[in-house]
């Protein structure tokens, strides 16, 4: 495998972006001549490149990504004409999958959560301090514990209880709050297994926290489980989620040590301090467009 980075980034404003870039994400089979092309477009074009990540799977034969950001102000094309261009003139001779998203428009992330506070508290937090250059058109959780934190931070908070036997109804009903709002949705300890007809319907990344190092202790309860085995590392992983429940692609983990003095709640305490950072550190590398995802793996600038 190979990997090459380029870096000379511009100032950020308050808000975590840089108002006058774009990112572009480029997916294709590996080829000669990939990154010539790409540059030589933006060149022509005006575009100036700030920063510039790829990578190969294979140079003979594998998979190649790459994110490029660049500088808006010399562009001689609208947006809708500057992507039309490019996917004519570079992406489908290449037979790339690809996007494009404008700095100066933050992302709309919809927070699902339960009753545990951590990371529902983090995110809002480091979106207030500009850490996370998004809006939040909406919390949503089946308990209404949470809604004093959301709304003191002016962000809209719903309940939709999921009673037994209706789980479908309160799917239905999400989805109705969701559509047409949100760019993506991060499971901020949201506890309920989303069902496969719910994640193909609302049609948006989803990005949820697991309290445990996957692949080890899938399900519920890993804490008790560590505990049990006497593990001297416990940790957390934020993914996407799929239908295959706490297998999807990873973004994030992180470990911290433990020993034979910590019992349950300790692992508990340490434990929902790396699931927040986790899932912050995650979030933010969604939000940057640093994510491309290889089949059920990850390539993250």
């Amino acid at each position: 495998m190979t990997d090459t980075s380029t870096q000379a980034r511009p100032q950020a404003d308050p808000q975590g972006g840089a108002p006058h870039t774009a990112r572009l994400l480029i997916s294709c089979p590996d080829r000669h001549g990939i990154v010539a092309a790409v540059s030589q477009f933006l060149f022509s074009h005006g575009a100036n490149i700030l920063t510039s990540d790829q990578h190969s799977t294979d140079p003979e034969g594998g998979r190649f990504f790459m994110r490029m950001e660049f500088h808006l102000a010399g562009l001689d094309l609208g947006r809708a004409e500057f992507e039309r261009a490019f996917e004519e003139t570079v992406a489908r001779p290449f037979g790339m999958e690809w996007r494009v998203w404008y700095a100066a428009q933050p992302k709309r992330m919809a927070v699902l959560a339960s009753r545990y506070d951590h990371c529902l508290l983090d995110l809002l937090w480091r979106r207030r301090r500009g850490e996370l250059h998004v809006d939040i058109p909406l919390v949503a959780s089946n308990h209404p514990d949470l809604r004093g934190d959301a709304e003191a931070m002016g962000v809209p908070f719903e309940v939709v209880p999921v009673e037994k036997g209706r789980k479908a109804e309160a799917e239905r009903r999400l989805l109705d709050l969701l559509r047409g709002r949100c760019d993506f949705v991060v499971l901020a300890r949201y506890m309920q297994i989303l069902s496969g007809d719910f994640l193909r319907e609302v049609g948006v990344p989803v990005i949820n926290i697991h309290h445990s190092f996957l692949p080890a202790f899938v399900g519920a309860n890993p804490y008790r489980s560590a505990l049990t085995r006497g593990v001297k590392i416990i940790g957390a992983t934020a993914h996407y989620v799929t239908e295959d429940l706490d297998a999807g692609p990873i973004i994030e983990q992180d470990v911290a040590r433990v020993s034979h003095r910590d019992d349950h709640d300790a692992l508990v305490r340490i434990g929902r301090d790396i699931e927040r950072t986790v899932l912050a550190r995650a979030v933010k590398a969604h939000v940057e467009d640093r994510v491309l995802v290889d089949g059920n793996k990850t390539v993250v600038f």
